[in-house]
């Protein structure tokens, strides 16, 4: 089942949001036979929250919203605060592939009649309007490396799965077959244009790739795809988990992000005769990456768990695949930023706790804030940062844990004025107290290196 939203490709085959869609979803419902609706939201930690609305009462919702308590999900507000409407977007729907009966839909949150400054979704629409607004469209594909493990997490679910460099193993790729087919086959139903699966560098991990679109359309469909996954995979009495680092010994889960800025049609990061076939304007947009880094990284590798992945030693298979300095190169992938080829690049840094409204609107903040300052991104670096990057003199190294990169978001005028006081400030509150419940956390390891100090 397709988004109501058709999508038009372009001339290479990509995508990009038509201008029209359907409105009537109590009509729509009908005419698919959708039973509920599931009116969702995420909230400042990446939690999925929604309501289960019959479709008889479907009409009042798109026009009011389904009613929350703001408080009891990872907002900052309070008991005392009114309802919170989720207002569905009709441009959103989704009927889920193993469940036709059930449409889903992404959903906007309003309070006393004006849109919550803090919700990621509307944070991510104001950065978009602002690069409407400059005559630019963001257009990224997303690559959201996770695990199938036990139902109790504590293990990869394919015990044969021990291979020292697992990437790409046909047999370990085959035997959870069942499971990858059915999440590519719902893919290929919704018209993702879904175009390969992949056993990824971990044992029990994967990663499945469709294709890239307007950055509001991928953030949606990344917020389901993470739902639809661990979905499935309950259905084969397996857990899907996007945690970064979810085995100290084996590679962690990253959210790579492929992006784009495009100009009346045209792909503005495209320019043959620019390095590597990339204009001023990337560059310019990459400058603006690697300034603001560091506060970027607080939300882009958003929990404690996600720097057991940027900072982390050699794994099994001899790689972390994941940076650990500000830095930009060509077809290197041990670098922050990677230029596989003309016309765009790939952020490595991201990882899978990312929320998918706050990623695309980081970057974007990021992004635009090189351009509109025309930020130099320095020199191209080749290395092998996973070998010579101590040689490397200047380069700034990414935050060593979560705190780091929370301190360094507080002190960003650049996100703090894109992005918004509300979405800044009420995001470091949850995480400044997520931050204390973890160092209050007396850790094993605390017991055996101090017990006889």
């Amino acid at each position: 089942m397709k988004r109501i939203a058709e999508i038009a490709r372009e001339a290479e085959g990509r995508s990009t949001v038509s201008a029209k869609a359907e409105t009537d979803l109590a009509k729509v419902a009908k005419e698919r036979g959708i039973k509920y609706f599931l009116i969702s939201y995420v909230d400042l930690f990446g939690g999925l929250r929604a309501k289960l609305v019959p479709a008889a009462a479907i009409a009042g919702m798109q026009k009011e919203g389904a009613g929350f308590a703001g408080f009891a999900t990872w907002l900052d507000m309070s008991p005392a605060d009114p309802d919170l409407f989720a207002v569905p977007d009709p441009t959103s729907l989704i009927q889920l592939p193993w469940k036709e009966e059930i449409g889903w839909l992404a959903a906007d949150l309003i309070m006393d009649g004006k849109e919550v400054a803090q919700g990621p979704r509307t944070v991510l629409k104001k950065q978009l309007a602002e690069a409407a607004s400059l005559g630019y469209v963001m257009k990224t594909g997303v690559e959201c490396e996770y695990f199938l493990t036990t139902a109790d997490g504590k293990s990869i679910s394919d015990g044969a799965d021990t291979a020292e460099k697992p990437c790409y193993d046909q047999s370990a790729l085959m035997r959870r077959y069942d499971v990858i087919k059915d999440i590519c086959d719902a893919m290929l139903k919704l018209g993702w244009g879904a175009y390969q699966n992949d056993h990824e560098d971990a044992n029990g991990q994967f990663e499945m790739n469709w294709n890239y679109d307007h950055a509001l359309l991928t953030a949606d469909r990344h917020v389901f795809f993470k739902y639809m996954v661990k979905s499935i995979a309950e259905q084969h009495g397996l857990r899907a988990t996007f945690m970064p680092k979810p085995f100290i010994n084996l590679t962690g889960s990253g959210c790579h992000a492929h992006v784009s800025l495009w100009q009346k049609g045209k792909n503005a990061f495209s320019d043959p005769t620019g390095e590597l076939g990339v204009s001023k304007l990337g560059y310019n947009f990459i400058g603006g990456l690697i300034h603001n880094a560091d506060a970027l990284c607080a939300l882009t590798n958003p929990t404690v768990n996600s720097y057991k992945r940027i900072n982390a030693p050699r794994t099994i298979s001899g790689a972390t695949w994941a940076p650990n300095t500000v830095t930009y190169t060509g077809n290197n992938r041990t670098h922050m930023i990677r230029i596989p080829d003309a016309g765009r690049f790939e952020f490595r840094l991201a990882d899978g706790a990312a929320n998918p409204y706050l990623l695309q609107a980081g970057l974007l903040a990021a992004g635009l804030d090189g351009i509109k300052n025309e930020r130099d991104p320095g020199k191209r670096l080749d290395i092998n940062m996973y070998t010579d990057g101590h040689k490397v003199k200047g380069a700034k190294r990414l935050p060593l844990n979560m705190l780091d990169a929370l301190r360094a978001l507080d002190k960003s005028k650049v996100l703090r004025d894109s992005l918004g006081a509300p979405l800044v400030d009420g995001y470091l509150k949850l995480k400044n107290e997520e931050w204390n419940a973890y160092s209050r956390h007396l850790t094993q390891w605390e017991r055996d290196n101090t017990l006889d100090i």
